[in-house]
């Protein structure tokens, strides 16, 4: 493995994303995000300022717009990430519209990104293109518009559609985003050898709620 443990725990967004996740539930994975040192808590939105009051700046918190879906309107979005802002989150995931790009309205899609980022207020801003949903062409305009429209992250998946993570999507996304883009893979990353190989292609953040469990099952503390 080439890296370590700690560094790949460094490269996670501890996730839990569940429809029914409860506060004790929430509490619990913001206290192993901290315990092990993850790059953030990745949580509902309706959590987000209960979650920020009790970590602190002990770890970042984010959380999600226009999820899992991507086609609320622009306006939704906006809002949403105002809200998710305003309540404490440090980090915002966005889901593009899928249809409005398999339908070629290609400003808007870009547009859409750009006016989230304006509205995270300088934090970061990671975009899911819901790659398992894209033909290869699509999914290289997808990483031309996210680059052009100034984000952080382009990021594989939702975890809630058909698909996760591919080591191919990480590569391609790698490949044709801009330098000052970074990759994130989310979704079916289950192992620390997954989360090694994604790194290796070029992800330097990993969505998923698996990699501190693997971790804790084998009750060792990361080096």
């Amino acid at each position: 493995m080439t890296h370590s443990m700690k560094d790949i725990l460094a490269h996670c967004d501890h996730t839990l994303l569940g429809v029914a996740s409860t506060w004790e539930q929430i509490k619990g994975a913001c206290d192993d995000a901290i315990a092990f040192g993850t790059a953030s808590v990745c949580i509902p939105p309706s959590y987000v300022r209960r979650a920020k009051e009790y970590v602190g700046d002990r770890v970042a918190v984010c959380t999600v717009v226009g999820f899992p879906n991507g086609y609320t309107t622009n306006a939704v979005k906006q809002f949403e990430t105002r809200d998710a802002v305003n309540n404490g989150a440090d980090e915002i995931d966005m889901v593009i519209d899928v249809g409005a790009l398999k339908d070629g309205r290609l400003d808007y899609v870009r547009d859409d990104i750009a006016s989230v980022k304006k509205a995270c207020g300088g934090r970061i801003l990671k975009v899911i293109i819901e790659a398992c949903l894209l033909t290869e062409e699509e999914k290289i305009t997808a990483c031309r518009l996210v680059t052009e429209a100034g984000a952080d992250y382009i990021k594989t998946s939702t975890g809630f559609s058909t698909g996760g993570a591919t080591r191919e999507d990480v590569a391609l996304m790698r490949k044709y985003s801009g330098p000052d883009v970074k990759v994130k893979a989310a979704g079916g990353i289950s192992t620390l050898k997954d989360a090694d190989d994604y790194m290796n292609l070029g992800a330097e953040r990993l969505g998923t709620s698996r990699i501190v469990k693997a971790v804790k099952a084998m009750e060792v503390k990361p080096e």
